[in-house]
């Protein structure tokens, strides 16, 4: 099943199920967290009210599949050649931090390019969407709603420019409002085989390949990744945690993100972000 947060001029901002056959969205009664555990403890669709009459998809606008009071947790540094590219060694555990709600944008929104960076760069991950706020750490999967895609554009330039002896500054390179891609929709885990998903990842920049890489490369899964962030803070019904991105960075290949650049990112069986780098902002 797909599951979009959607927005129609007529009907506002609401959740739907989506039939892409049918190019269609059917809104769902009731907020994320009255459905939403119901779904990831398995019993499908049955388990969502509808709300109304169905409408076309290509006439709503995709948000990011998140609500505005929810989590964007981050884990990074998850694939070794994707390390390779920052010259760094493999940390001992997973390296996670949070992302402003701020910087998110749906599917097909422009993204923005920040006045203080020059080198504003892509990464594709997988998204996980927890479901539940009761998360069994013997089995962290059991959390998870679905997957959705992510892009986790970052501001190269100012990522390096925290203080000798402090180190990266995540928060300028990662939360710039209006960048980072999230969606179309999330995809519910039972779509996949059990345990952390193996998927292809692709990032295509005007129809050039950037990155292509597997989740089956992750050095920590996406289980591994829920406990880890759960122990040391809980996560919330709705939050969402991305996993991760594969080498091919402009980091790494010297080829950052430029005005009407058009940015594909794709994860196998999910589907695709499809955004444009805006005129860069000048102050």
């Amino acid at each position: 099943m797909k599951i979009a947060r959607c927005e129609y001029f007529e009907s506002g901002i609401f959740w739907a199920v989506v039939d892409i056959a049918q190019n269609e969205v059917t809104p769902i009664s009731g907020e994320f967290k009255d459905w939403a555990p119901a779904v990831a403890a398995g019993r499908g669709i049955s388990s969502v009210r509808i709300a109304g009459p169905s409408l076309p998809l290509s006439k709503v606008r995709l948000l990011p599949p998140i609500e505005p009071v929810n989590r964007v947790v981050v884990a990074g540094a998850n694939y070794a050649k994707h390390l390779v590219e920052f010259g760094l060694n493999a940390p001992a555990q997973p390296v996670a931090f949070l992302k402003a709600y701020g910087a998110l944008i749906g599917a097909h929104d422009p993204i923005r390019f920040p006045p203080l960076t020059e080198e504003l760069d892509h990464e594709v991950e997988l998204v996980a969407v927890i479901g539940t706020s009761e998360i069994d750490l013997e089995n962290p999967l059991a959390c998870v709603l679905g997957y959705t895609v992510g892009n986790d554009v970052s501001a190269r330039d100012l990522q390096r420019s925290g203080a000798a002896g402090i180190g990266m500054d995540l928060f300028a390179a990662k939360s710039q409002d209006q960048t980072t891609g999230l969606g179309p929709w999330i995809v519910t885990k039972d779509e996949f085989a059990e345990g952390s998903p193996k998927l292809r990842l692709t990032l295509k920049v005007n129809g050039q390949v950037r990155q292509d890489g597997s989740t089956a490369e992750m050095t920590w899964d996406v289980g591994q990744l829920i406990r880890f962030v759960q122990q040391r803070s809980s996560f919330a019904c709705g939050d969402v945690l991305f996993t991760g991105s594969p080498a091919g960075v402009g980091m790494g290949t010297g080829l950052f993100l430029h005005e009407g650049d058009v940015v594909e990112a794709s994860v196998e069986g999910i589907g695709t972000l499809r955004n444009v780098v805006g005129k860069k902002i000048r102050v």
